[in-house]
C-alpha cells in the first residue's frame, strides 16, 4: 500500500459528509497535495473527478453537447475562455454527474487560484448548490498561499474548512522512504527527492528546477506584485545561507543587489515564509510589538533548500561540524515552525552574550529550547539566563545529553510545550 499522510483519514471523512462546506487542501509545493487528493478520492464510494486546473488551461473544450457525457475529455479550455465561464461549465458537468449518482459526486479542482476571480465564482456556484440541496461535494487545492488566502477571506468566509499540509517530517520520510536521520537532515522533507538520494547532481537540479523555481515564479511572482523579482531570489539564497543565524535586514543590504530598503526585504521575507520556503524568526521580548523590530533569525523551512543552494555534498556537510550543526539546528527550527499551527508562536532570544535557539509560546506558557548537535552539550548559560529572567518558563535541551534529535523531530511543537509545563521531563 502506498504511504498515506496522517491527513488522509481527515480528508476522506470530510468528503463522506453531506456537502455542508467546501474542503480546501493547501500547503507548500511538492508536499504531496495531489497524491493525498487522489488517494482520498480512490477511498470514496462516491464517483469523483480530479481536475488539475493549471494543466487544463491549455487546449480546447469539448463540444457543448458533450457536457453531460461523463467520459468526455474534460476540461481543457481555449485561450479566449480562461475565466469564470470555464469554471462554471466544469461545475455544471459535475452537477449532472451528482444528479445521476445515489452517492452524489466529488469534484476536485487543483491549483484553483489559476482561475481569475476564482473565489467569487466559487461562492456563487456553491451558494446556488446549497439552495438547491445538490449532492455535489467540492474539494479545492492550491500551492500559492497569497492568492488562496485572499480569496478565502474575501469571498468564502464561513463556507470552507481547511486541511493544511506541511513539509514531510522525519518520521514520514523514514516510514515512506527508509530515511535515516543524517539523510533527512541533509536531503530534507520533499518526498520526490527520495529517488535522487544516490545521485546528488540530479537531486540538486530537481530542487532548483522543480521546487525552487516554481515556488518563486508561480506561487509568488504570478500572484503578487513584485517590483524586484531578482531580489526575491537573492533574499532566499542569502537567507538559506544564514539559516540558523541572526542577521538584521540592514546588514543584508550589502549582500544584495538593488536591495531597495529594509521594508521591501521584510515584505519579501513574509512572502517566502507564507510559501513554506524561509522564515525570519522574531526575537522574544515578552511583548509582541517590539519583536517585529528585532533582527530576524533565519530558518529554512525545509533543509533541502539550504543544502541544494550550497556547495556542500552530503559527505562534505557531515565532515564540516560547524555547517552540520547549523543544518541540525535548521531542521529543528523547520520542524517547530511547520508543526506550530496557529496556537504556538516560535521565536528566539538573545541578550548580550546569552542566547536561546528557539522559544515556544502559547498564552502564558514558555519553553526555551537549545539545540546541541555535537557529542557533548557544552555550556547552557542561555537556558539558565532565560529561565531566570522569565519566571515560569521551562527549558529543554535537544541533542547531546538531552532529548535525542530523532525523538524531538517525531512530535509537534505543541506537544513539547505541553509536556514541559506538565513536568513530565
Amino acid at each position: 500500500m502506498a504511504f498515506r499522510r496522517e491527513q488522509y483519514d481527515t480528508l476522506v471523512e470530510r468528503l463522506r459528509e453531506p456537502p455542508r462546506t467546501l474542503t480546501f487542501v493547501t500547503g507548500p509545493r511538492q508536499t504531496g497535495k495531489t497524491t493525498l487528493i487522489q488517494q482520498a478520492l480512490a477511498g470514496l464510494r462516491a464517483p469523483s473527478r480530479y481536475v488539475p486546473v493549471d494543466e487544463m488551461l491549455a487546449s480546447a473544450l469539448p463540444n457543448p453537447a458533450d457536457i453531460a457525457n461523463p467520459t468526455a475529455p474534460l476540461f481543457a479550455v481555449a485561450p479566449a475562455d480562461r475565466d469564470a465561464h470555464w469554471l462554471a461549465r466544469v461545475w455544471e458537468w459535475a452537477r449532472i454527474q451528482a444528479s445521476r449518482s445515489a452517492d452524489g459526486f466529488v469534484l476536485a479542482l487543483d491549483e484553483i487560484q489559476r482561475i481569475p476571480d476564482w473565489s467569487a465564482v466559487v461562492k456563487g456556484l456553491w451558494d446556488a448548490d446549497r439552495l438547491a440541496e445538490r449532492p455535489l461535494r467540492i474539494l479545492l487545492a492550491g500551492s500559492a498561499p497569497m492568492g488562496i488566502q485572499q480569496g478565502l477571506t474575501e469571498s468564502l468566509a464561513g463556507r470552507f474548512e481547511t486541511i493544511r499540509l506541511t513539509h514531510w517530517s522525519f518520521d514520514e520520510m523514514a516510514a515512506a522512504f527508509d530515511f535515516d536521520l543524517p539523510r533527512y537532515i541533509y536531503f530534507g522533507g520533499y518526498p520526490k527527492i527520495a529517488e535522487y538520494v544516490g545521485a546528488e547532481a540530479r537531486w540538486r537540479a530537481y530542487m532548483t528546477d522543480a521546487v525552487i523555481a516554481p515556488h518563486l515564479e508561480r506561487d509568488i511572482l504570478a500572484m503578487q506584485r513584485i517590483d524586484k523579482p531578482a531580489l526575491l531570489r537573492q533574499l532566499l539564497e542569502v537567507g538559506t545561507e544564514y539559516s540558523g543565524q541572526i542577521l538584521a535586514y540592514n546588514k543584508m543590504l550589502g549582500r544584495l543587489q538593488d536591495a531597495g530598503n529594509t521594508t521591501t526585504l521584510a515584505r519579501y521575507a513574509d512572502l517566502l515564509a507564507q510559501s513554506g520556503l524561509l522564515a525570519g524568526l522574531a526575537k522574544y521580548h515578552g511583548s509582541t510589538p517590539r519583536s517585529r523590530a528585532s533582527a530576524p533569525k533565519w530558518t529554512t523551512l525545509n533543509t533541502a533548500l539550504m543544502t541544494a543552494l550550497s556547495d556542500y555534498t552530503f559527505a562534505e556537510a557531515q565532515a564540516d561540524r560547524g555547517y552540520w550543526g547549523r543544518l541540525v539546528e535548521s531542521a529543528v527550527g523547520a520542524h517547530l515552525y511547520n508543526t506550530a499551527g496557529h496556537n504556538v508562536r516560535v521565536t528566539y532570544w538573545r541578550e548580550g552574550h546569552e542566547e536561546v535557539d528557539f522559544v515556544l509560546q502559547r498564552a502564558r506558557r514558555l519553553l526555551a529550547i537549545e539545540v546541541k548537535s555535537g557529542p557533548r552539550p557544552g555550556p547552557l548559560a542561555g537556558l539558565d539566563a532565560f529561565a531566570s529572567r522569565f519566571k515560569g518558563a521551562r527549558t529543554l535541551l535537544v541533542g547531546a545529553n538531552g532529548v535525542p534529535i530523532a525523538e524531538f523531530l517525531s512530535r509537534p511543537a505543541a506537544d513539547w510545550l505541553q509536556e514541559a509545563h506538565d513536568g513530565i521531563r
